[in-house]
């Protein structure tokens, strides 16, 4: 059988790293770690990996907006997604405690997510770094003091280092939801098996204009369980909409995007899938 690589953000012991593991348990995987989202799509556009995992958005920070814009430009199609509860962990080098530490560094995203914990630590610099795992791995390598990392327990067990303090994250229900990315779909999914896709489409700055596109949905039986707006750079007040539905029926999807393709401009199927959250 041949061995899939796989492309994640991050390091080995990341999220992203979790879900890759999980994700594709029933496979042999070659994860390949890449510190930013955009030399993760360059490694998908150049076939030097199979497929990649994105995370889009997530329950407390919201949406990653750059990476709708990025999984459009490249034309990359989400084939799968999964939702991955969030459990950060201050960690640092053993014999460190918590009035040890000076500075912390971790994810722009992780740092946001914990912002109450230190809220108690004033004394602490937040420092925004490449990736959660990376800094962990850093601070081992280079046995930084001083330093701790937040990131899931795995990095901490991976690299030897001291959790100082557990599930920092200031709500304690706290999910991510992450992408399944391929150049193009190279198995056919069957259509049973299809009750969710992301759909992109622009529209004119007019009143009315977004308000029937839903009518449409609701009209055909689909629930909306995402909308996102970003504008289009070169058209002032002309915006792109990414929208995810879930339906119970793939003909009445079928119908609903026939009628977005005549009503939108630049209406776009960014992927069909199996919604992970039934």
């Amino acid at each position: 059988m041949k061995t899939k690589k796989v492309a994640i953000q991050g390091v080995k012991g990341s999220n992203h790293y979790l879900v890759a593991k999980d994700y594709f348990k029933q496979e042999e995987s070659d994860i390949q770690e890449f510190l930013s989202f955009d030399a993760l799509v360059e490694s998908l556009k150049n076939e030097h990996s199979d497929c990649g995992i994105m995370a889009l958005e997530n329950s407390i920070a919201g949406s990653i907006i750059p990476n709708y814009a990025l999984i459009d430009a490249n034309n990359l199609m989400i084939v799968g997604e999964y939702y991955l509860q969030i459990h950060l962990h201050l960690m640092a080098l053993s014999k460190q405690s918590l009035k040890d530490i000076k500075e912390v560094c971790s994810h722009p995203m992780a740092l946001l997510q914990c912002k109450t914990f230190f809220k108690q630590y004033p004394n602490i610099k937040l420092v925004e770094d490449t990736d959660t795992a990376e800094v962990a791995k850093r601070i081992a390598e280079n046995q930084l003091t001083g330093v701790a990392a937040i990131a899931p327990k795995i990095a901490a067990e991976m690299f030897g280092l001291n959790v100082l303090a557990d599930d920092i994250q200031t709500i304690k229900n706290n999910a991510t939801r992450f992408v399944i990315l391929e150049r193009k779909k190279k198995n056919k999914t069957e259509e049973a098996e299809i009750d969710k896709a992301s759909l992109k489409f622009m529209l004119d700055h007019k009143r009315g204009s977004l308000a029937a596109v839903l009518n449409v949905l609701s009209d055909c039986k689909l629930n909306m369980t995402k909308i996102q707006s970003l504008p289009k750079i070169d058209t002032p007040w002309k915006y792109a909409f990414f929208v995810d539905v879930t339906f119970d029926a793939y003909t009445n999807y079928q119908k609903a995007l026939s009628i977005i393709q005549i009503m939108a401009e630049d209406c776009k199927v960014l992927g069909e899938y199996k919604n992970a959250r039934k």
